[in-house]
């Protein structure tokens, strides 16, 4: 089972991490000045990640692969690791889809 993992960051802002069942990151907030916020970014990736459309699929310029998942308003609101290949970018985005909705929240 996967958990969303809220920390702090050395700026103040709080930020979370959608970490899988083995502990590995799969999705990264952006920074978030309240941890209301942080918050309500946890839910909007529970509600985004089972709709394929959200998921935006991206390649770094040192072509690495990568994806941002994004809200209603095309707001980013999660960016995966990088990826080597394009199955594991795919297995990535399977993850989240997998782990977000039912994903525990550890401060």
């Amino acid at each position: 089972m996967g958990k969303f993992v809220i920390s702090v960051r050395k700026n103040g802002e709080y930020q979370f991490n959608l970490k899988s069942g083995n502990g590995e990151i799969i999705l990264t907030s952006e920074g978030y000045k309240a941890k209301k916020s942080c918050l309500n970014g946890i839910e909007s990736v529970r509600k985004n990640s089972q709709l394929e459309a959200r998921f935006v699929l991206l390649a770094a310029k040192n072509g690495k692969l990568y994806f941002n998942l994004k809200a209603v308003n095309g707001q980013i609101i999660g960016t995966s690791e990088m990826y080597n290949e394009e199955s594991g970018r795919k297995n990535g985005i399977a993850s989240v889809k997998k782990n977000a909705p039912g994903a525990e929240i550890e401060v």
